[in-house]
């Protein structure tokens, strides 16, 4: 690939998962944003009609004045042809239906564990997970086969899993996972820096940050702005507002947003382990013994929110709506930066320019004490056609037992998912720390989500 200008040569996207009614919306607009890449987006999507939607939006999008980047976005139906050829892969799926979704989220609250997310660790994690994998298998075969060079970009959760899982089938992948928790964190000390020193217009990335974990169990152990050490305001900062907690659009905005958190979980873990938890409240105490998540009122104490699967129904039909009056050009879609970072990893592994930022990768070094080849999630260096891994350190001991446990069992889940074998998914689904049922009650509640989610487990012995 060549450029010249700073402007890159025509380039290639294969966007798997190319029928989705936010990401695929998000992405056009950073690509319309970006005037100095240009070139074909090819969506794949099981729901042909929703990626031919899709490439009449991108299309109506491209040919606005007010766009620097022109994209030619094309609906095609099947992954060979997606894929052929192309630059780069971009996969944002979502694994089954609602109906496995809602099983993942709400099948364990008869038994009294509760989930805020339900899509990394934690009983629905791991059965997402197990029905995700066969996907991932055939994606990565795919890329193998017709995208051997291709850089791949990963947005699906598990994120650890889904990029193993790339790994595991074929090996000399040059895929990546991307998460923007961190945004969220560093987006949290701007505003400590405002509030604490008066410090106005700090730009998110202008926190400088080491980042070492796994993905939604991300922690920094240093984080400076302009030379300027910030863990000592970051815990006066937690001592104003351990006891309400944080909410920078306001208070009991988390009462609005179902997404939002008070931030009391982020304060309490700094509280206990000394570094700085780099994910939102919801994923995080998902990943942590059931102090967090024991009930609904204990969560609203916390000042966050689980996530109802029929509010996601919900959101789904107004996605459709929405997609219907963008694709039939009576709405435009909304011209702004989505905040992600794809495009700007796209432009710097073309060679223009460099970029510093958290992805997950297999360890080669950067997470010590953790297995070599395990996806972890550090900082990386982006530059032309490389992205190297920056070496992160190793966690304190108290933190580094939780997150090495996370890490082996999502080791355990990917082997049993490409295995297929269903005494090792128990192993893992018995040793998460939000399981702590008795065994009857933990072979009971496995066995109600494996069927509910046998469609997606072909081959198993269920």
């Amino acid at each position: 690939m060549t450029h010249v200008n700073d402007k890159a040569d025509p380039i290639t996207i294969a966007y798997i998962g190319g029928g989705s009614r936010e990401w695929a919306w998000k992405l056009m607009s950073d690509l319309a944003l970006e005037e100095s890449l240009s070139g074909e987006v090819r969506l794949y999507d099981i729901d042909y009609a929703a990626a031919q939607d899709n490439a009449s939006i991108g299309n109506r999008l491209s040919s606005r004045t007010d766009v620097k980047g022109k994209w030619n976005y094309t609906a095609v139906r099947s992954l060979p042809e997606a894929l052929a050829g192309c630059d780069f892969v971009i996969i944002s799926i979502f694994p089954g239906t609602f109906e496995e979704m809602a099983s993942d989220v709400h099948t364990p609250e008869k038994y009294g564990i509760y989930q805020a997310v339900g899509d990394t660790v934690g009983p629905g994690g791991l059965v997402r997970a197990l029905r995700t994998v066969p996907m991932y298998v055939e994606i990565a075969e795919g890329i193998r086969d017709y995208a051997p060079e291709a850089w791949v970009i990963n947005y699906t959760n598990p994120m650890t899993i889904c990029t193993a899982a790339l790994y595991e089938v074929f090996p000399k992948i040059k895929a990546f996972g991307c998460c923007h928790e961190v945004f969220g964190t560093q987006r949290l000390m701007v505003s400590m820096l405002a509030e604490m020193l008066g410090i106005e217009g700090v730009k998110r990335n202008e926190i400088k940050v080491n980042v070492l974990g796994i993905n939604h169990f991300t922690w920094l152990d240093s984080a400076s702005y302009k030379g300027l050490d910030l863990f000592p305001l970051y815990k006066a900062f937690v001592d104003k507002h351990y006891e309400e907690g944080f909410e920078a659009r306001g208070t009991e905005y988390w009462k609005t947003d179902i997404f939002a958190a008070a931030n009391r979980v982020k304060f309490d873990l700094f509280r206990r382990y000394g570094l700085i938890a780099a994910a939102g409240d919801r994923h995080l105490a998902e990943f942590m013994p059931p102090s967090y998540l024991k009930d609904p009122q204990t969560v609203a104490e916390c000042k966050f929110s689980l996530t109802p699967v029929e509010w996601r129904v919900g959101h789904r039909k107004e996605q459709v709506l929405r997609n219907q009056r963008l694709a039939q050009g009576e709405e435009q879609v909304d011209l702004k930066p989505s905040g992600e970072e794809g495009v700007q990893q796209i432009k710097a592994l073309l060679g223009l320019g460099e970029l510093v930022t958290n992805v997950n990768l297999p360890n080669q070094g950067q997470m010590l004490g953790l297995p070599q080849g395990a996806v972890v999630e550090t900082n990386a260096v982006f530059s032309r056609n490389s992205i190297k891994p920056v070496i992160a350190g190793q966690l304190p001991l108290g933190l580094h037992s939780l997150v090495a446990r996370h890490v082996t069992n999502q080791q355990t889940v990917l082997q049993a998912a490409l295995t297929k074998d269903k005494s090792l998914a128990f192993q893992a689904f018995i040793n998460d720390p939000l399981v702590t049922l008795d065994v009857k009650d933990t072979e009971s509640l496995f066995q109600q989500m494996l069927d509910n989610t046998k469609a997606y487990l072909p081959g198993w012995s269920i």
